[in-house]
């Protein structure tokens, strides 16, 4: 990220120089913060559409989704046809940390809201939100564009409409994107729907959403509230996995920037190299650190939720 900075603004000394006239050579910390986080739909891979008043342009954050979900498939089926081969079938390596993340996740999230009848039928799809977000969340940690960014300014020199170009705009964390996390957050909301459905029958689904028993008056205010506690769910889902992806590189971003703001408010590279190793970096490097708590967190808090949320369909008596 901090080389993300640095190519920002060599990109703006190399500007043209009606733009660097606008600009006054001051630099934009809100522009950079949000470029580099944001995705951005001004610069989209490929073109598609629109169809309908509906633009399908590939965007950064699509591409991304594509490459965690192709990352994630590949790694896993290698790891376990590799498994399969072996004579003595005794996990190491990559296998063993594999095997060990699976039954984490079936025995401490899914089967204790899940139960045992239900288990197999959706630890699969737990297991599919935990390492698609686990590996979403570690790649938006690794400045893998920065550093494209870098070697296309000083090296390849390629053209503001090329593909290259394109990977270079906007964040590489699909997870901090409130559509990516929202459309994770849906796909659990339809799992309750259907869990209940499936356990207890369409109908009865939807009658167990609120106890038996209760005085008439009662339900007029229960069903309706309930009715918006099914749709709190799915949305309390996507703010928090995104908010937290998105809040932690903004705040490190925003320290980051206090090396270019001391830099222009000293007119002196000394003051924001002393802010910079005294204050930026080594803050930076202790938020990147928490990061890292945060970005196995979030994988499990969204799993766990979701196994939380279809438990209780299945299991609406209790």
């Amino acid at each position: 990220m901090e080389v993300g900075l640095e190519t920002t603004m060599i990109e703006q000394a190399h500007a043209a120089p009606q733009e660097a006239h606008a600009a006054a050579g001051q630099f934009n910390a809100g522009e950079t913060i949000i470029g580099h986080v944001a995705d951005n739909p001004e610069h989209p891979l490929i073109r598609i559409g629109p169809f309908f008043g509906i633009d399908f342009s590939v965007t950064k954050h699509v591409f991304m989704v594509w490459m965690v979900a192709a990352i994630t498939f590949l790694t896993i089926t290698w790891l376990v046809r590799r498994y399969l081969k072996q004579s003595d079938r005794v996990p190491t390596g990559g296998m063993n940390a594999l095997e060990f993340v699976v039954e984490f996740v079936r025995d401490s999230i899914a089967a204790p809201n899940l139960g045992k009848k239900w288990l197999t039928t959706w630890t699969p799809l737990l297991l599919t939100f935990f390492f698609f977000i686990l590996t979403a969340n570690v790649i938006g940690m690794v400045p893998i564009f920065d550093a494209l960014a870098l070697l296309d300014h000083y090296v390849l020199h390629t053209g503001p409409d090329s593909f290259f170009q394109g990977l270079l705009h906007g964040g590489s964390t699909a997870t901090a994107n409130f559509n990516v996390t929202a459309g994770l957050a849906i796909i659990t909301f339809f799992a309750i729907i259907i869990a209940g459905s499936w356990a207890h029958g369409f109908v009865q689904h939807w009658v167990n959403l609120v106890p038996k028993g209760l005085a008439t008056p009662v339900y007029f205010l229960l069903i309706p509230l309930e009715f918006i506690g099914m749709l709190v769910r799915p949305f309390a889902l996507t703010m928090r996995l995104a908010a937290n992806m998105a809040g932690g590189h903004i705040a490190i971003l925003a320290i980051l920037s206090f090396v270019f703001i001391f830099t222009e408010l000293f007119a002196s590279s000394m003051a924001g190299m002393g802010i910079g190793f005294g204050f930026s970096l080594p803050l930076a490097v202790a938020i990147s650190g928490l990061e890292i708590i945060v970005i196995l967190v979030q994988a499990y808090v969204f799993t766990l939720l979701s196994a939380v949320f279809i438990g209780m369909a299945i299991h609406a008596h209790h």
